[in-house]
């Protein structure tokens, strides 16, 4: 069992549902509906009730876009943690690339720092190692909100694993204990279509690295390119991707349409074995025709 915030999770045998809760005006999916303090809170609440695990605050898309202070990012994801934390037991993280917004999230009650950059500021292991809080290990290339060159990889899947096990060497390193670090290989990050189908067909490449692996394949462009559906219209690519990567080894998803999601997720725990059904009832009664 691993303990994150005041829920434990059996990895082997669940899959955790983190809820997306975006407080920015400039997401690229839900453009800003939940940047006020109320909405957002609200939102992670409401993704409580639709069975969510976890719910993940971010104050700053990675994307490129205009900069945002550090001292706005607080302003922006300190107040829903606390707010969230006060009303729920739900495990908290938040989507950050800053040390310094990472430990203000931490003491207002994050469990989790989701770090897109992948250690990025060099502090960053630090301030996790400090604290008893868990550390999201992400890869992506370059700084965030910054334009980047077209991406080119030679062999995505082997890139993307080398960059973690050198990131999860810093980290060990930095003093974080391994059972507090968690991969993603980064889906849609500095990657194109075919980077990031690459990755879900061979997701099971980076769970064999022994940690925790989180999928952030909801709404993603790789989809809507993949099966031609503009963002809104994703729904049902996004579930099977997430499938496909759960039956690869992911045990974590990082999902917007969480009632849907969760169904889904608890039927292929189903169909794996690792929990039984909600009830049985079909075929069980010697009368029973259908």
């Amino acid at each position: 069992m691993l303990r994150i915030g005041q829920r434990e999770f059996d990895f082997q045998r669940e899959v955790a549902v983190m809820a997306v809760i975006n407080r920015t005006p400039d997401s690229f999916y839900d453009r800003g509906v939940t940047f006020a303090l109320d909405s957002a809170i609200a939102a992670a609440l409401r993704a409580a009730d639709d069975g969510a695990d976890w719910v993940d605050v971010g104050g700053v898309p990675f994307g490129r876009g205009p900069a945002v202070s550090v001292r706005e990012e607080i302003a922006r994801v300190v107040p829903v943690v606390a707010g969230v934390a006060a009303a729920s037991g739900i495990v908290i993280s938040v989507d950050t690339n800053n040390a310094e917004v990472a430990a203000a999230a931490i003491d207002a009650g994050a469990s989790v720092i989701n770090d897109t950059s992948g250690l990025g500021d060099a502090a960053m292991a630090a301030v996790i190692a400090g604290s008893a809080a868990h550390l999201v290990i992400t890869h992506s290339v370059g700084p965030p909100r910054a334009e980047k060159p077209p991406a080119h990889y030679a062999d995505v899947v082997a890139e993307v694993t080398a960059f973690l096990r050198d990131r999860v060497a810093r980290a060990l390193d930095a003093g974080v204990p391994a059972d507090r670090i968690i991969l993603d290989p980064g889906h849609d990050l500095d990657k194109n279509t075919l980077h990031s189908l690459d990755l879900t067909r061979r997701f099971d490449e980076i769970a064999a690295l022994g940690f925790p692996t989180l999928a952030a394949v909801s709404n993603k462009d790789f989809i809507g390119e993949s099966i031609d559906r503009e963002q809104g219209r994703r729904l049902e690519g996004s579930l099977a991707a997430m499938v496909v990567c759960i039956l690869k080894g992911a045990r974590i998803v990082r999902m917007h349409d969480i009632a849907a999601s969760v169904a889904a997720v608890r039927m292929t725990e189903a169909i794996l074995g690792f929990r039984a059904p909600a009830r049985l009832v079909h075929n069980t009664h010697p009368t029973q025709n259908v």
